[in-house]
């Protein structure tokens, strides 16, 4: 793990120095997440990038042809990542940038579980409560779904956790039965 922020952060800070020097951070900060979903949602592209058996050219060909609605910069910081063997770290260095970008965006991440997704009227109101107690300009919302809380919600904000989940409103009764 440390090894990974070692790599990252110092790709992820470039990248952002980079962005904001064009006022492109925004913009960027699409391409890092349409990354970091399509990794996420292809475990083959992910193994594929990783392979340090796979040639260089040929990891350039693919992201040329996934890449085609990516901006210019993120094309090109992708060649980059190729060329010095660290493009397995791609992942890693999108969520360090999507880090940075909402620091500098005075955005704080939600990230939130329910049993079903949430409606938007839910979203915004789930919004608006961590506004509230974090001060917090904007909030971005990553949601999970887990059957096994049974009902409700778990938000999680930093080292913050609001559990209100029906798993969790069991757990605390169990304790306090058992004192």
């Amino acid at each position: 793990m440390a090894i990974n922020t070692e790599i990252t952060e110092p790709y992820a800070k470039a990248l952002m120095s980079l962005a904001g020097e064009h006022r492109l951070a925004d913009r960027i900060g699409e391409d890092a997440r349409a990354l970091r979903s399509a990794l996420a949602e292809s475990e083959e592209l992910a193994r594929f990038l990783g392979n340090p058996i796979v040639p260089n050219e040929d990891k350039k060909s693919l992201l040329r042809q996934i890449g085609g609605d990516l901006h210019e910069y993120t094309r090109n910081f992708l060649m980059l990542l190729v060329d010095r063997g660290r493009i397995l770290f791609l992942d890693g260095i999108c969520a360090q940038y999507l880090a940075l970008l909402r620091e500098r965006n005075q955005t704080v991440l939600a990230e939130v579980t329910t049993t079903v997704e949430l409606s938007s009227d839910q979203e915004r109101a789930v919004r608006d409560k961590v506004k509230s107690f974090t001060g917090a300009r904007e909030v971005e919302i990553e949601t999970r779904i887990d059957p096994d809380i049974i009902g409700g919600v778990i938000v999680k904000v930093g080292s913050k956790v609001i559990d209100a989940s029906l798993r969790g409103q069991l757990r605390r009764l169990s304790l306090s039965l058992v004192k």
